[in-house]
């Protein structure tokens, strides 16, 4: 089931294609906290990630989107960025999963809104 998943679908995990590109040209840049994998062709400008799990372009860190789109020569594994005291750890864009943020009175979460003075009041007909 796997293989045909790899072959029909790129959502999933690198096609077959993306793998004997890397396997035949790709040389391994580094690899993230999260665990995806950076590559670079040999001899060349093309450079992409092999993600680790769903692929979610949310999950690839700052230094690493910079390397990727050519803002940086040297990949974060070779030359990592400083870092401020104030920067907080890079997490993926949870909208759309069981674990996104839902405030309180939303539709998809619990509990109801506190009502505001001068409250919205739906239309009857008389």
């Amino acid at each position: 089931m796997k293989f045909l998943l790899r072959a029909l679908t790129w959502w999933h995990d690198a096609t077959i294609g993306t793998s004997l590109f890397t396997a035949r040209k790709g040389e391994r840049v580094g690899k993230d906290d999260q665990g995806n994998v950076y590559y670079r062709e040999r001899g060349g400008d093309r450079r992409w990630v092999i993600y680790n799990g769903e692929i979610e372009a949310t999950r690839i860190p700052p230094e690493w989107h910079a390397w990727l789109h050519g803002l940086s020569d040297a990949p974060p594994s070779e030359k990592p960025l400083p870092t401020k005291p104030w920067e907080k750890p890079h997490h993926a864009n949870l909208t759309g999963t069981a674990a996104a943020y839902h405030p309180p009175g939303s539709l998809a979460g619990e509990g109801q809104r506190a009502r505001a003075v001068g409250d919205y009041e739906a239309w009857t007909p008389n």
